[in-house]
């Protein structure tokens, strides 16, 4: 049976995520920006959660851990970095898999953003949870980690299948777009942006995104192609997307 996905908007641009497997009922909730929310969701969807799964240790992401525990006495598992901020009951690294009843999700390495962040993969239904790794027409800034060690991380949930549903941590499309306007004057590029600005005008989500998606129109993954536009031919495929990060953290518009 299909693993459900509620998603709902919190804090200023944060999604909750709260999934079911529906062959148990059991719950999860994918990080915890907001325990009063997320509290409050499950409530109305009248879902016991089961489990907490963390992506990485920022407050945004872990900071509702011991209030969700508390009131509903779920599990945390997550990147050994949560215990930073955060109770964890079980530590999880690339490799690793863990279960909500009969929904099996592989751990993947995602480290750039912080060091230990990793993502969720449930290949029976086609569907990752990636925190602040990729983003729709976008990527996390780099905190803790490298420009080779992040792009090497968009590389690996670049090669999921092409219909795998993304589901990113956070509301940043439309600023995204204006910054992938320009640098990169693909025609399918211009196309979604005039979706998005229409789509945020109507006050509607733009996640979850999909890997094909990302891959034709997201300039952090199409950094080599731009660089190689530009006359930045035969570097690593890294140093084209480190200087296409640091564009995106110079950018006013």
């Amino acid at each position: 049976m299909p693993l459900t996905v509620h998603q709902f908007p919190c804090l200023s641009d944060n999604y909750g995520f709260l999934i079911r497997d529906e062959a148990t009922g059991l719950a999860a909730c994918v990080d915890t920006p907001d325990a009063a929310a997320i509290l409050a969701e499950l409530k109305t969807l009248g879902w016991n959660l089961a489990l907490i799964m963390n992506t990485h240790w920022h407050p945004d992401h872990a900071g509702g851990n011991a209030e969700i525990q508390k009131a509903t006495g779920a599990k945390i598992v997550g990147p050994a970095e949560v215990r930073r901020i955060a109770p964890l009951d079980r530590e999880l690294a690339g490799g690793d898999a863990v279960e909500l009843g009969q929904t099996r999700f592989e751990v993947i390495e995602a480290g750039g953003h912080t060091l230990g962040h990793i993502a969720y993969y449930d290949a029976a239904d086609r569907i990752a949870f990636v925190g602040d790794t990729l983003f729709a027409l976008g990527c996390g800034r780099i905190f803790e980690g490298t420009a080779e060690q992040m792009w090497t991380s968009l590389q690996r949930l670049a090669a999921l299948p092409d219909d795998t549903a993304v589901y990113c941590a956070h509301e940043y499309t439309a600023s995204n777009a204006r910054f992938a306007l320009s640098v990169d004057g693909d025609p399918a590029l211009k196309a979604r942006a005039e979706e998005i600005f229409a789509a945020r005008e109507r006050g509607e989500a733009t996640v979850p995104t999909t890997i094909a998606l990302e891959k034709a129109t997201n300039p952090f993954l199409r950094a080599p192609m731009l660089a190689a536009q530009v006359n930045a031919a035969g570097k690593p495929a890294y140093e084209a997307f480190a200087a296409v990060r640091a564009a995106k953290d110079n950018f006013k518009g």
